[in-house]
């Protein structure tokens, strides 16, 4: 027998046993539960946590809905998306009790590395949803494959290389593993005088890594000239995997080269001494990753829609006649 419940309330999420449970066995920061709580919190974002449980499991969808058309609960700052546990029977339970109060889900960005994409398509198929899964991004990644940083580094385009030997000793770099007020507030100093678009949430970011600096989990970067703050890179280390959440540079100090020195500071610390397998550079296809990563893995949105919907049928119209155009995958 699979129940189906809704949850708005993130303590009422929190204090569940079998809930708790799935969240105790997430190792990345986009799975855990004080990530969901912070986009509610400071991003004025409404949860919708839809749960189906059998007797001795539990799978959960971290949504947002509005008007019929629930999504992945996501922010500016989330790398991907995935179902909380993997259990098809249940994922499928919860989309045939979606029908109920949705025309329309949207959920991305999904990965496809570790069968997220497929099974939810498969789960949304086997309910009656239909839709389309096409790539909507992608996510440069390093694989180190048992290198040491020095291995690593030769292996880089000879340009990196020159660099990183010419502008040797430039700038002064601090590496803070917990959360340093001072530390925070030249990471902001710098992000406002940086090339980068107004921060999506201060409050959030902030929020993030003062958890991560208490989890022992931070990796925040600053580069100095002078006393001068003029790069920062905010990086988290957990489950075998160092995520690069945030980096930015003042464009004064640019011929520095402040934030190559940073990248390579930290591919050191996460390669040799924290035997990381992994290096996520997150989404988008910024020339500058390529530089530093050696593997591409594609982001893709499932786009579904319920076909008994009036509402639902332009739209379904509109994809199959794309589908028609570009030979993109039909769920």
């Amino acid at each position: 027998m699979i129940a189906v419940t809704y949850h708005d309330d993130l303590n009422e999420v929190q204090g569940d046993p079998a809930l708790a449970a799935l969240f105790a066995r997430q190792t990345a920061p986009f799975d855990r539960l004080e990530w969901f709580t912070g986009m509610a919190e400071e991003c004025a974002m409404t949860p919708l946590f839809a749960v189906a449980r059998a007797e001795h499991a539990a799978a959960a969808l971290a949504l947002t809905a509005a008007g019929g058309h629930p999504r992945a609960l996501t922010n500016w700052y989330t790398f991907r998306w995935r179902p909380l546990g993997d259990d098809l029977a249940l994922l499928t339970a919860l989309a045939v009790d979606l029908k109920k109060r949705a025309w329309r889900v949207t959920l991305a960005p999904l990965p496809a590395e570790d069968g997220s994409a497929t099974l939810l398509a498969t789960a949304f198929r086997a309910a009656g949803w239909r839709g389309a899964l096409e790539q909507s991004d992608v996510n440069h990644v390093l694989l180190v494959a048992g290198r040491g940083y020095a291995e690593y580094l030769a292996s880089r385009p000879g340009q990196l290389r020159t660099t990183l030997k010419r502008k040797a000793g430039k700038v002064r770099v601090a590496l803070h593993d917990s959360f340093d007020v001072t530390a925070w507030a030249d990471y902001e100093a710098v992000y406002a005088a940086s090339w980068k678009p107004e921060e999506g949430s201060p409050a959030f970011l902030r929020r993030f890594a003062e958890a991560e600096g208490a989890a022992g989990r931070l990796r925040l970067a600053i580069a100095y000239s002078d006393g001068r703050p003029v790069a920062a890179q905010l990086w988290t280390v957990e489950g075998g995997t160092a995520w690069i959440h945030k980096l930015a540079h003042i464009e004064e100090a640019k011929s520095l080269s402040p934030g190559t020195t940073l990248t390579a500071a930290l591919m050191e610390r996460v390669i040799d001494r924290e035997r990381v397998e992994l290096v996520d550079f997150g989404t988008g296809d910024d020339a500058y990753k390529r530089d530093w990563m050696d593997a591409v893995r594609p982001r893709y949105r499932l786009d579904l829609f319920d076909p008994a919907s009036p509402r639902a049928w332009p739209h379904l119209a509109r994809a199959a006649l794309r589908r028609l155009a570009r030979g993109n995958a039909r769920v």
